[in-house]
């Protein structure tokens, strides 16, 4: 898959990624594809999750931002412990935040909100330990279909 994205675009959403972890334990993930391969984005965002070996995080708070780029569908899911942990509502508002921006083809506007909103309950729930936290996951933009990491 081509990126979508420019490198200033690309550069743009890392650093989002970036700020938004400094400050948090949490790993946020985003991963583009051209088409979803699955009826529901969810269930592909689920699959990528999984791929990407976001689970593995030591505190289970990874969160993956997910969009087939082409089909337009979009998701965002977060691991077990910040799933617990945030209210009810926040996934469906971060991700109605998102599209808000997507339906004005604002797309990485739209991402960077959501990352941002991500970050904040991350911060919240998740605080950074100087003592303890590291980058798990990396930062970088994930296209196509991914590769399961390696296992050490």
């Amino acid at each position: 898959m081509t990126s979508p994205l420019t490198p200033a675009q690309d550069a743009a959403l890392v650093a989002a990624i970036q700020q938004a972890e400094v400050t948090t334990s949490g790993e946020i993930r985003v991963h583009l594809e051209d088409t979803c391969p699955t009826p529901e984005p969810l269930d592909r965002a689920a699959q990528v999750f999984a791929e990407l070996g976001m689970h593995k995080t030591a505190q289970r708070n990874g969160v993956l931002f997910y969009l087939a780029w082409q089909s337009r569908q979009f998701a965002v899911i977060g691991d077990a412990a910040i799933n617990a942990a945030v209210p009810d509502d926040f996934w469906e508002a971060t991700k109605e935040a998102v599209l808000a921006q997507f339906r004005r083809e604002n797309y990485v506007a739209g991402l960077e909100k959501g990352i941002k909103l991500v970050g904040e309950q991350l911060q919240r729930y998740f605080p950074y330990d100087k003592a303890t936290d590291q980058n798990e996951l990396d930062d970088a933009i994930s296209f196509g279909t991914p590769t399961p990491p390696v296992s050490p």
